[in-house]
């Protein structure tokens, strides 16, 4: 038989167009900027033609008929602009507007309404109804969710998504006729599910708002910043919405981005840390043992006279970056610790063992997977975590490819976790034996029970008969497992790639810029003379020959008499006691911090430091895709942990001569493994693809030892330090439920 054609030729409007055969009318005219209106249709979601919005006439056919459901056809005559079409559209806006308040002027969508374009645009001002409006107080759906039945236009868009985009089906339909309401999935008239606010974002009306914006502003108000969240690994980008320095709001509705339109709870409205009451702005520092106010000269002075009279043992101070700053700050961090101070003891909470990865793919730069990737895989092999709750992007994803485009999710978890529902094949191990399932997967025998091994012998037949896997995984597997699991993967059909998943926004990214007792940027060893020559002709100064203390070894009594902490809280993250004895009771403890934690309130110094959307920069998603953070605040007496290492550095009399953070992206662009990356890209707000390449990595790299690489395991409705600190995560009840309810 002969295959059918990839695309077919059309005429709308007069015009020849060309489109992908079986695509939908109303996508094919989009595609070429002729504007098919509708309220009921939406990319990606089941058909519902309900609206009639989008009625053309197509020659030979006796009735106007819906865009949104008819296949184009080669040599198919459409018009979308005709005055019958016209007349049409009228009478429908005319119908919805029978028993619509025309509210607008105390509406929250008043200004991006679709029903209010639509009015305006085929001039509905007159109605030959006279029916009665409907007055009906506003629900609270949730502490994030508000609804108002009398905007409602019953487009379903909130129950569509919400049923297949989310997998949650908190939303329903009542009733029937004039009658019907849209209705949340508890007796008691409120909503139980993921809280992600898709449903607010994705109503073409009002009848959705959210709590944190509802009666606020208006959106001509408003400035539109769009930057990387500050929470999860998977680097959604999120429009922040700022009125007098103040963010009001947080949406993707222009559906640019790796994220397209899809937000989770901490996306959209977990920005509020930054306005929190108990943020830090002003230094503080320990006198008479008390942490007092001080001037930013007094703390820099102190921090610096005290690393001077600890600058002839660097061995003895340890530095503890994070996950959340910035890549420059990162780079600029590790720099500091190893030129200024002179010590390889520089670390950071490892949430995924990228080093193991990039040390097994040997150099493959195609090996890795990007996020969207995900979304139209073939299949995909998930080994631990629980994207829905650490990923919720990569969970969304999956969701697509299985429901949009046939993936199949083969999953290896200790946990029941949500995905279930959507995979091939699922295979429960015992907790903690996900390296040893992977062993089972090479063939080897194991201890795991039979019916385990029996089941992942037949995952591992049906991804035999696979190609073009990609292969996801947790910090369950980290060291020697990842490059057993690559081993596996790289024996499937196709071309085999991978995602390692850490947990928050710039896990990667301390990662690849070297904020590592063992490797410098890019992975390169600290033991390998010619890669550590050439940083030091770089930085034009000569760097420490052995690896550094890593996070573990630095908190054991008598290692350190130094611990500089830079955006991190390792008493809760590591589990030590409250103490400065658990941390190794140094002599000098710097803490860089947003709020007074546990690990802040034991510090000598404590120096408030800009949030990640007070800050220029960038930061790698956990797929190893590079955004540009854009500042979109002016912090207020407070600094970026930038500006403050670089100021350090001069005082220590070894100044480091990046001045701003772009000066450190190009040389991080330029220098880097995998960093080359377009610097348009970044600027346009677009994600650029990094790939360290380097495969020299000794067996030392790989041997990572257990409990360094660990998943804080966040939720949905908690983020590490920042979730304490928002408003909205500690206002939803779902935070208290098990996950197994959600």
């Amino acid at each position: 038989m002969p295959e059918p054609p990839k695309s077919v030729q059309l005429s709308v409007d007069g015009r020849t167009i060309e489109a992908p055969a079986d695509s939908l009318l109303i996508e094919a005219c989009k595609s070429v900027g002729i504007e098919v209106p509708s309220f009921c249709y939406y990319p990606g979601l089941s058909l519902q033609a309900a609206c009639r919005m989008c009625l053309v006439e197509i020659e030979k056919t006796p009735k106007l008929q819906t865009a949104c459901t008819v296949i184009v056809q080669p040599g198919m005559v459409v018009r979308t602009a005709t005055p019958q079409v016209h007349d049409a559209r009228k009478a429908m806006l005319e119908f919805l507007l029978t028993n619509h308040p025309l509210d607008c002027p105390v509406c929250d969508k008043g200004g991006e309404c679709e029903l209010q374009d639509m009015v305006f645009r085929y001039g509905a001002a007159e109605s030959r109804f006279l029916e009665e409006k409907e007055h009906q107080p506003e629900q609270k759906f949730s502490p994030v969710v508000y609804f108002d039945y009398p905007r409602c236009i019953l487009c379903f868009r909130c129950v569509r998504v919400c049923d297949e985009g989310m997998d949650v089906k908190a939303l329903g339909v009542g009733q029937r006729g004039v009658r019907s309401t849209i209705l949340p999935n508890r007796p008691d008239g409120t909503l139980e599910c993921e809280e992600c606010g898709m449903c607010i974002d994705i109503c073409p009306v009002g009848a959705l708002t959210s709590d944190a914006y509802r009666y606020k502003t208006r959106p001509w108000e408003m400035e539109f910043v769009g930057t990387p969240c500050a929470h999860c690994g998977d680097g959604c980008k999120t429009t922040l919405n700022v009125r007098n320095n103040e963010i009001l709001r947080g949406n993707n509705r222009d559906k640019t981005g790796i994220n397209g339109e899809f937000l989770c709870l901490k996306g959209r409205y977990a920005f509020d840390y930054v306005h929190h009451p108990e943020r830090l702005r002003r230094p503080l520092l320990r006198r008479a043992a008390r942490l007092e106010e001080a001037t930013w000269d007094e703390a820099l002075d102190f921090v610096a006279r005290r690393l001077k009279e600890l600058a002839g043992d660097p061995g003895r101070i340890g530095f503890l970056g994070s996950n959340r700053t910035t890549n420059e700050e990162n780079y600029l961090l590790q720099r500091f610790a190893r030129t200024v101070v002179g010590t390889n003891n520089v670390d950071h909470h490892r949430t995924a063992d990228y080093a193991a990865l990039v040390a097994a793919l040997a150099g493959d730069a195609t090996r890795y997977a990007a996020s969207g990737d995900l979304a139209r895989a073939q299949a995909v092999l998930l080994v631990g975590n629980d994207p829905t709750h650490n990923h919720p992007l990569l969970a969304w994803n999956i969701r697509a490819g299985v429901r949009l485009w046939g993936t199949r999710l083969y999953a290896v978890n200790a946990r029941d976790i949500k995905l279930r529902r959507q995979a091939t094949r699922f295979v429960q191990v015992p907790a903690g034996q996900e390296a040893a399932a992977v062993e089972t997967l090479l063939g080897s025998a194991g201890n795991l029970p039979a019916e385990v091994q029996k089941a992942l012998g037949e995952l591992r037949a049906a991804l035999e008969k696979e190609s073009g896997v990609i292969v996801v995984f947790g910090a369950e597997l980290y060291g020697g497992a990842v490059a057993r699991l690559v081993e596996f993967g790289n024996r499937l059909p196709g071309h085999t790639r991978y995602i390692a998943l850490g947990d928050y926004s710039n896990s990667r990214g301390a990662a690849d810029l070297g904020v590592l007792p063992h490797l410098l940027p890019g992975y390169a060893p600290v033991a390998n003379a010619d890669a550590r020559r050439r940083w030091e002709q770089l930085w034009n100064a000569s760097l420490p020959a052995l690896a550094g203390l890593n996070a573990r070894q630095m908190f054991e009594p008598g290692r350190l008499r130094g611990l500089y902490v830079v955006g991190a809280n390792p008493i809760k993250t590591f589990g030590r006691a409250n103490t400065r004895e658990a941390l190794g009771a140094p002599e000098l403890l710097v803490v860089h911090e947003l709020f007074l934690t546990e690990t802040a309130q034991l510090a000598d110094v404590v120096l408030p430091v800009a949030a990640a959307y007070e800050k220029e920069g960038t930061f790698t998603n956990t797929c190893g895709e590079l955004q540009r953070l854009r500042r979109a605040l002016d912090p207020v007496d407070v600094r970026t942990d930038f500006d403050i290492l670089r100021l350090l550095s001069h005082a220590l009399e070894k100044p480091i001569p990046l001045r701003t953070p772009e000066a450190a992206l190009e040389e991080i662009r330029r220098e880097v493994s995998g960093y080359q990356v377009s610097l348009a890209t970044l600027l346009t707000g677009e994600a650029a693809r990094t790939a360290p390449v380097d495969g020299r990595l000794p067996k030392e790299a790989v041997a990572t030892p257990a409990g360094l690489v660990f998943s804080s395991d966040d939720s949905l409705f908690t983020s590490g330090t920042l979730g304490r600190f928002s408003r909205v995560l500690d206002s939803v009840h779902e935070r208290k439920l098990p996950r197994s309810q959600l």
